[in-house]
């Protein structure tokens, strides 16, 4: 099941917090480093990621968190400069701290490192205000320079990811900074979504008005433009994009076609 998302107006207050709990004023950088906050529930990849941190130069960990609920008032009293977090949590969304760190403390940049496929969530990430999203398959030394590029408010995807969000930007507009899913008409997103809720093609078209046809001609166009190459895969995308990691299955499953 997906993690239900924490109370957002609790969180952002909490992040307003200025005090340190090691005595440090929040935002000093009088160490002439920069103050990284891991926010992660597997304690093997957040030592790693500790690890790595910690053994350069210009880099330190000033605190962790395995629950968006710890990560809240530490972050508030440890005022990092860049936050690297997780997607999924054990009491929340991972997204919701990005939120909020923009919203509240938006001088705090959010790295995602997280294994979720980043087709589908590296958009998520970036318009909810992360500096980066890399999945755990990349090496830490990914994840070190893209925790340096968030510092100097610079945004980092994966190389591949880079390659898609530019050819999208070229089909629309040379300046654009865009993803697959924006490809999408009204229309065809709204069957997207009515996909990952698990209606069948009968459901949508009698929810929409539309005839049979119609719904298929949409569910083929959307599949084409977010490079999938079957209904199934359309499938497995639509209910990760509706529901977010770890979804509840749909209780049909439609059929390849």
């Amino acid at each position: 099941m997906t993690a239900s998302s924490p109370d957002s107006s609790t969180l952002s207050d909490t992040l307003d917090t200025g005090n340190s709990s090691n005595g440090r004023p929040a935002g000093d950088d009088s160490s002439g480093q920069t103050s990284v906050f891991v926010v992660d529930d597997h304690p093997p990849i957040r030592d790693a990621m500790g690890d790595a941190i910690d053994s350069t130069i210009d880099l330190q960990v000033c605190g962790h968190a395995e629950r968006l609920g710890e990560a809240r008032g530490q972050i508030g009293e440890t005022a990092p400069d860049v936050v690297v977090v997780d997607i999924s949590l054990p009491d929340g969304h991972g997204l919701e701290l990005v939120k909020a760190v923009r919203e509240r403390r938006p001088e705090i940049r959010s790295v995602v490192f997280s294994m979720y496929d980043e087709t589908i969530y590296a958009e998520r990430a970036i318009r909810a205000g992360a500096s980066g999203y890399l999945m755990k398959t990349e090496p830490l030394e990914e994840l070190i320079r893209a925790i340096r590029r968030a510092e100097r408010g610079e945004i980092t995807l994966s190389r591949s990811m880079v390659t898609t969000v530019l050819q999208t930007g070229r089909k629309r507009d040379a300046s654009a900074f865009s993803f697959a899913i924006d490809e999408l008409t009204g229309r065809e997103r709204q069957v997207l979504e009515r996909i990952g809720e698990g209606q069948t093609p009968e459901d949508i078209q009698e929810e929409l008005g539309l005839c049979r046809k119609t719904v298929e001609t949409y569910r083929r166009r959307a599949k084409e433009k977010l490079g999938l190459d079957s209904v199934r895969e359309l499938v497995q995308y639509a209910v990760q994009w509706t529901h977010g990691p770890d979804p509840a299955p749909p209780e049909e499953a439609q059929s390849d076609t």
